[in-house]
């Protein structure tokens, strides 16, 4: 992938180095977690495999929106931080994801505006809360234990999130600093070919140190 701003590249950078830290708390952890649901260890593998390191496979935005949405009526903006909430703060979905697929679920069917929110910042095209329709709910009914998997999933991620700020507060705010400070410098149009470059060079050079240790 090229990390450009074009392409929300550095938007994504400062959240994927969190969700690496939270990764990295998850396998120190790996002894605990090899004793938790024998019976499960196949099929949460396979999961893992499918979704090749994202946070949801494929339509699992659209499943995670749905049942929010059931659960309180929201706008884009409140799911992307309901999501965020519920990782721990290590990840949340670009609006690029959601507002798509809500578009796609009110199109379905399973989703339809709700009343207005007061809002005072100008935004209410981005602030258009939605509600489920019954045809949402029959959906998330039939697909009561995918979603329940789903949701458990998630918060267990937030769990683990949380395990690595408490283990290590320092490394996980350095780890958020270098891509707050990497999607800054990107904003600013300061990341030309040759910084880039020197980025690279200089986080390959941290990495070696850090395996040498």
């Amino acid at each position: 992938m090229t990390w450009n701003n074009r392409n929300g590249g550095w938007e994504k950078l400062g959240p994927m180095i969190a969700m690496m830290a939270a990764s990295a708390a998850s396998d120190w952890d790996s002894g605990e977690r090899r004793t938790r649901r024998k019976s499960k260890e196949w099929h949460d593998g396979a999961q893992r495999r499918k979704r090749r390191g994202r946070m949801f496979g494929t339509g699992e935005l659209r499943l995670a929106l749905l049942a929010l949405i059931a659960r309180e009526s929201r706008h884009g903006y409140e799911l992307i931080r309901a999501i965020e909430d519920m990782t721990g703060g290590s990840y949340a979905p670009s609006p690029g994801a959601v507002y798509p697929t809500l578009q796609m679920l009110e199109e379905e069917g399973r989703i339809k505006p709700a009343k207005a929110k007061a809002s005072d910042d100008g935004e209410g095209a981005s602030k258009k809360p939605f509600k489920a329709t019954k045809s949402g709910k029959a959906e998330l009914e039939e697909r009561a234990d995918e979603v329940s998997e789903l949701m458990e999933r998630l918060g267990e991620h937030g769990e683990r999130t949380e395990k690595i700020k408490q283990k290590s507060p320092d490394l996980f705010r350095a780890m958020s600093n270098l891509g707050s400070v990497l999607k800054n410098r990107a904003r600013a149009g300061k990341l030309d070919q040759a910084a880039m470059n020197e980025i690279v060079d200089i986080i390959d050079e941290v990495a070696k140190r850090i395996e040498r240790m």
